[in-house]
């Protein structure tokens, strides 16, 4: 006979109450699962604008924005507003053998009208992963249907994330993503990161890094057989591999090497899409002229699951032509188009056009910067990197020779607890420390986030000299 949650079966000394029915029933993504076994989880029940609240009535402002999605903050009424009334008129619908439904055709329609370059049809999703997942599906059938059977893989960038699917992780290059999945798989490979900080070499300018990498990349396409690769995805700006932003001409010289070669553009806008960066898509932002955008997060403000693919239009003659050739096009979600979800996303970007959230963002992303850049010249502080309302601090070991921290010993995820301890939630990428907070983020916000985190920072700096002093090694910082 199953037993009531409510009761608490752990010994003393470990997680109770909520955290120990999580641990009894819940696999954590991105968890170190043995770990979890003993901490539990933090609990989160509440959220008002730029803050979430624990189970313990604690509150912490949220500098990430839950997964670089809750761009209107956590409380948006009018998104739940919209999420109601569709459930109420239209719960649930599908998008199969020429069905529609009235909200997601308006929603179609307004991605159009936002999207970058002459991208025209929209392929809805639920994530991130399923838009990339199905990028890459597309790129195929499009080759495929024009005869060039070979021309097949996909070239993605180290350090890149794109999801977690079979073709999603493989497309990501966090080597984290792959070990004990059998990743990647045949036909996806990997360039460099474009991260000048971390990959440049002495004396080497941004504009010759950026001209590097593009040879780099025109060689391994010409190793591959240019009738083999068929396509080039890229994020605008790299977030969970760091928050990092392509050196200065990068974006203009790899763009004329898939020109010269006949290999598609993919632009996972799925963190950078709908404001983060100043601009409604990090595309505009960086000059990108992609064949194949893919968005989510941002798209419904992160309150229900929804993605979307955009296709230009020579893409989509080509599913044209391959669905009248194999009778039908096959590929699709029970849930793509999904009535509530387009509802809460067309109400989130209504909210985004009403509230002029790219004016909101162009004026307080200075101060954003600004807070960034405050940091620069503290001891643990590497690199401070960021555009728009995203960013990012990375900490080094020794500033001078920018030697990282060994992984093991976590000093990132130091800095992140105790960022909790001080009322911030904060993304430690290894000694990366990431910056995204909802759109509608006030100036004193900003302000009160990069207070926490240097209370952080000073704790993280304070337990580094204390080791070093334990063992006996040079206090440098």
């Amino acid at each position: 006979m199953p037993q009531s949650l409510s009761v608490d079966r752990t010994a003393p000394g470990q997680p109770a109450g909520s955290a120990a029915r999580d641990i009894a029933t819940t696999i954590h993504p991105f968890t170190n699962l043995k770990l979890h076994q003993a901490e539990g989880p933090m609990v989160i029940t509440e959220g008002e604008g730029v803050f979430v609240r624990d189970e313990n009535g604690k509150t912490y402002l949220e500098a990430v924005s839950g997964l670089w999605c809750a761009s209107l903050g956590f409380s948006e009424r009018r998104l739940a507003e919209a999420a109601y009334s569709q459930m109420l008129r239209l719960p649930i619908y599908h998008t199969f053998n020429h069905k529609a439904t009235d909200v997601g055709i308006e929603l179609a329609e307004r991605l159009v009208n936002l999207s970058p370059s002459d991208l025209s049809k929209v392929f809805f999703v639920n994530s991130g992963s399923e838009a990339n997942d199905t990028a890459m599906k597309l790129v195929w059938y499009y080759n495929n249907t024009l005869g060039r059977a070979s021309k097949k893989k996909i070239i993605s960038r180290v350090n890149a994330y794109h999801g977690v699917t079979l073709a999603a992780a493989s497309l990501t290059g966090l080597p984290k993503n792959h070990r004990g999945f059998d990743l990647p798989i045949a036909g996806v490979l990997h360039v460099e990161c474009p991260h000048y900080y971390r990959y440049g070499l002495p004396g080497e300018t941004e504009e010759a890094f950026a001209t590097r990498l593009a040879n780099s990349l025109e060689q391994r396409i010409l190793e591959e057989g240019p009738d083999t690769v068929a396509a080039f995805i890229a994020e605008p700006i790299m977030g969970a591999g760091g928050v990092i932003l392509a050196p200065a001409t990068y974006w203009d010289k790899i763009q004329q090497v898939l020109k010269r070669y006949d290999v598609l553009l993919i632009a996972d806008e799925v963190i950078c899409g709908f404001g983060r960066t100043g601009e409604m898509w990090g595309t505009v932002t960086f000059g990108l002229e992609p064949d194949i955008v893919t968005c989510a997060k941002a798209l419904s403000s992160g309150y229900v699951p929804i993605g979307a693919v955009l296709l230009s239009h020579k893409i989509y003659d080509a599913l044209l032509k391959g669905s009248e050739t194999n009778g039908v096009f096959s590929h699709g979600f029970t849930a793509s188009g999904h009535p509530v979800a387009s509802a809460v996303a067309l109400e989130t970007l209504k909210i985004y056009e009403e509230r002029d959230i790219l004016s909101h963002i162009r004026k307080i992303a200075p101060r954003m910067q600004d807070g960034l850049h405050r940091f620069a010249a503290h001891p643990l502080v590497g690199e401070v990197r960021g555009i728009g309302l995203i960013g990012a601090i990375e900490l080094v070991a020794d500033k001078a020779a920018k030697m990282p921290f060994d992984p093991a010993d976590a000093v990132g995820a130091f800095l992140a607890a105790r960022g909790q301890h001080h009322g911030i939630i904060l993304r430690a990428i290894g000694n990366v420390i990431a910056f995204c907070p909802p759109l509608i983020i006030q100036e004193s916000e900003i302000d009160l986030m990069f207070d926490r985190f240097a209370l952080a920072l000073e704790d993280t700096l304070a337990m580094v000299r204390e080791r070093k002093l334990a063992t006996g090694e040079s206090v440098a910082v």
